[in-house]
């Protein structure tokens, strides 16, 4: 075996590491979001008793969304990425996406602010019951969502893989599996219930839902834009056809199966 070809094979060794390991910390990075939100199960959350004075806790916040938003937008344009591969592996470009979000949000966690306050509280057990089975299916609708259109290509591990047994990435195609087919973005739709479905919606948990409910319709209109330069008159059928976060009853459009091609 020439010294190249051991060169290589390490190379796309590494590669491939790095990306499990991006995975392995935007998955704990997930999970505790879903606490952070929910304020269960992990040492820092979205409330709690202030720190700091109301408009220094809301700027902290506000810049800490930011910090997130803005990378996640800027990191997922078609021109960033041609920039940015030549610096990092194109097989390591989704892996490195993933890791630099999960960062955005591992430093929310750690400096968060609770404003304090309460917008609104339900007493009934039925009503507060309720409201966490709306948390619990938005994270469900979530991960169900990715892995219709290829969790593993969504976050990486498809690209190292293919890399590390020397076969070419391919894109994958337009389709519009099940859940698609109702809404053009169900993904978002589990990120919305996950903000907004809360008992107790304290301040500090308004602005926060509020701020990337803002972002999510903002990112909606960026990451369209891309799947229609991609994808042309084919996207803006689909978007004709079906409704952008919110079903249309009793109707279903009836679109090509398979898997959607994210942005």
């Amino acid at each position: 075996m020439t010294t190249d070809n051991t060169a290589s094979i390490t190379g796309r060794i590494a590669v491939f590491c790095y990306g499990v390991i991006c995975y392995a910390i935007f998955f704990a990075t997930f999970l505790y979001l879903a606490g952070f939100i929910g304020n269960v199960l992990v040492p820092t959350s979205i409330d709690g008793p202030p720190r700091v004075g109301m408009l220094r806790g809301l700027l902290t916040d506000l810049a800490l969304l930011g910090l997130f938003a803005v990378q996640h937008s800027v990191m997922a344009r078609p021109a960033f990425k041609r920039w940015w591969t030549r610096f990092v592996p194109q097989a390591a470009e989704r892996s490195t996406y993933v890791l630099f979000s999960s960062l955005a949000l591992i430093v929310m966690f750690a400096f968060w602010e609770p404003l304090g306050g309460q917008v609104w509280s339900l007493d009934g057990h039925a009503g507060r019951n309720l409201m966490w089975v709306a948390f619990a299916a938005g994270w469900l609708l979530v991960l169900i969502a990715t892995f219709l259109i290829n969790h593993f290509d969504l976050f990486g591990l498809r690209q190292v893989w293919l890399n590390l047994v020397g076969r070419p990435y391919t894109t994958l195609r337009f389709a519009t599996p099940w859940l698609y087919r109702r809404v053009r973005h169900p993904l978002y739709v589990g990120w919305l219930l996950a903000f907004w479905a809360t008992p107790t919606m304290t301040l500090t948990h308004l602005v926060f839902a509020l701020a990337l409910t803002a972002y999510i319709l903002v990112a909606i209109r960026y990451e369209e834009r891309d799947l229609i330069e991609v994808h042309g008159d084919s996207y803006r059928r689909y978007r004709e056809q079906v409704p952008m976060l919110v079903p249309r009853p009793g109707k279903v459009a009836h679109c090509a199966g398979g898997q959607p091609l994210r942005a």
